[in-house]
């Protein structure tokens, strides 16, 4: 194998706890034989953390889930002289021949709601271009805008039936849908609302790992009030601009969830050429850069912010959170109904509060003390 090339960074996020972070400290690496070592140490008072590793190499990125890679990588306890290795040749057969950047990630602890099993993804915050950064978008997609948003934890997945029914049991809670004219569907050639439709029966079959549907943004909020008094914290909608961050995998230039391919968009997600017409459980096609799955498709997904079509014009730099009033909620991700130009990262679309069909559903999120 020819010499192999390699430059080293190692970012460090900050933990959102009362916790010393944890940190990637004394990265060294070394080719030995057909593979790459790197060694460590993983400092901080954390009980683990998310190592993850990436490489720029000719033609793009690669992602932990993407390298053949054995060792302290994944959910790793703090200690010194941790040890990945990675097996170049069965990522590169014929070899390498080429400068690297390596990046090895520390990330903020992640953590399960206890009363759902909810699981949430730590997302360092950053400033980052937001909107139609490819130049392919819809008016109310610009102009870009340089945006911040401070560190949050998002869901890993969408909310599943289970979890909704687990709500819904507790609270004996009816959504729009049952206690009005219920939800809108796909009858094969056209929407239409159906009386007898709702989360429990969405027009197709569903188990309890899929997103539930049908739910309205009122519908969430009910939802939110109640895990916050079971967890003990604030859960809430993302707001948009929390929302496409996390998309984009941190704030970068994804026209997807995770992915910049048009070819490779069903190896993110469920859309209108893969879906069967249906949603999905969630964690069956890959996670974006962060973890998170299913941002690209299967479902709408509720925000937290008002609609505004030319709120970019007016948005501020730290935080934004939307109007502060208007006729419709943001929605962001595409479903399994949408065209590719529909799932874009970048993608807006707002619809009524009340409005229910089979495609919206929602994950939720907390901001980071």
């Amino acid at each position: 194998m020819k010499k192999l090339s390699i430059l080293l960074t190692a970012l460090f996020f900050l933990m959102a706890f009362d916790l010393q972070a944890a940190d990637v400290k004394n990265v060294v690496s070394k080719q030995v034989g057909n593979r790459v070592q790197f060694t460590y140490d993983l400092v901080g008072e954390e009980r683990e953390a998310d190592v993850t590793v990436q490489l720029t190499v000719p033609g793009g990125d690669r992602k932990t889930a993407d390298l053949h890679l054995e060792g302290d990588v994944g959910k790793v306890k703090p200690g010194r002289g941790k040890v990945i290795w990675w097996n170049v040749l069965q990522d590169f057969p014929r070899g390498l021949n080429s400068e690297i950047a390596w990046e090895i990630t520390a990330g903020g602890q992640s953590f399960t709601d206890t009363s759902t099993g909810m699981e949430f993804v730590f997302v360092k915050g950053g400033c980052y271009e937001m909107g139609d950064t490819f130049g392919d978008g819809q008016p109310d997609e610009k102009p870009v805008h340089n945006v911040c948003v401070n560190d949050f934890y998002l869901g890993k997945y969408e909310v599943t039936v289970r979890q909704f029914r687990t709500f819904v049991q507790d609270t004996n809670y009816r959504t729009e849908a049952e206690k009005g004219d219920g939800c809108y569907v796909w009858n094969g050639s056209k929407w239409e609302k159906d009386g007898s439709k709702s989360w429990r029966s969405p027009g197709f079959s569903q188990d309890d790992s899929q997103p539930a549907v049908c739910v309205s943004w009122n519908d969430t909020q009910a939802f939110n009030d109640w895990i916050s008094r079971k967890g003990g914290k604030s859960y809430r909608l993302p707001t948009e601009t929390e929302w496409e961050y996390a998309a984009r995998s941190g704030g970068k230039k994804e026209k997807y969830a995770g992915t910049n391919s048009d070819n490779g968009l069903g190896d993110y997600a469920w859309y209108n050429a893969n879906s069967g017409s249906r949603t999905h459980p969630g964690g069956q096609k890959r996670p974006n850069g962060l973890g998170l799955y299913d941002m690209t498709g299967n479902v709408w997904e509720w925000c937290q912010d008002w609609y505004g079509d030319k709120y970019y014009s007016d948005s501020p730099r730290d935080n934004p959170r939307g109007p502060s009033s208007g006729q419709y909620r943001v929605l962001r991700g595409g479903s399994w109904v949408s065209k590719p130009v529909v799932v874009r990262a970048a993608l807006r679309y707002g619809n009524e509060p009340a409005n229910r069909n089979s495609y919206l559903g929602f994950r939720l999120s907390l901001s980071a003390p």
